[in-house]
């Protein structure tokens, strides 16, 4: 509700801009600290960032300040961004990738999510929606497609990350169709940056 509310009075904008001052910011921290410095950080897109005209100028400027390396960032984009303007996104996802700016299609296979995007988009990964992964362990048919997908990711040379993993036989199902980026409660719930940073600084 707060999101959708966001999107439709504008305020969405301000928002996703200090998201992604907090995330180069936070990334910077990381590069700084040899524990943490491969870490990379994902950031969601709405359509209506992308949208605006000087959306490229605006990650370019915050990277710049920040002092990140550019693959450390991940913007995450939902199919909805690219059914409004389809030259205007491909063209800025081709100048923020061209910036070595990774693109990962989210929730993918949750609407009407074209093979298209993965063909002609600079996609770096792309993300399987938990429509199928809840239902791996008893439903053929979601194994069918997961085992496709990851497939697919494969040929094309793209990671693909298993999004809402809450239970160790959708893990096991799924490691053994040869995925190894997951996503979900399985690993950990939402923490504060200090809870977590200890956590991946301490682990094996």
């Amino acid at each position: 509700d707060f999101m959708q509310a966001a999107e439709e009075t504008g305020f969405i904008l301000p928002l996703g801009q200090w998201a992604l001052d907090e995330a180069c910011r936070q990334l910077a921290e990381w590069q700084a600290e040899p524990a943490l410095r491969h870490l990379r950080l994902s950031v969601n897109i709405s359509a209506l960032q992308l949208r605006q005209p000087d959306f490229v100028q605006q990650v370019e400027d915050v990277m710049a300040r920040s002092g990140i390396q550019a693959g450390a960032l991940t913007l995450e984009l939902t199919e909805s961004v690219l059914v409004h303007d389809m030259d205007d996104a491909v063209g800025k996802m081709r100048a923020l990738h061209a910036m070595g700016v990774r693109l990962s299609l989210d929730d993918f296979g949750a609407g009407y999510s074209s093979l298209s995007y993965l063909r002609d988009l600079p996609f770096s990964e792309m993300k399987i929606d938990r429509a199928f992964t809840r239902g791996v362990v008893r439903d053929a048919h979601a194994a069918t497609i997961t085992r496709n997908l990851l497939q697919l990711g494969r040929d094309l040379g793209i990671d693909v990350i298993a999004e809402g993993i809450e239970q160790e036989d959708q893990f096991a199902l799924l490691g053994e169709q040869g995925c190894r980026l997951f996503q979900g409660y399985l690993f950990g719930r939402p923490m504060d940056v200090a809870a977590f940073s200890e956590r991946i600084a301490t682990s094996p």
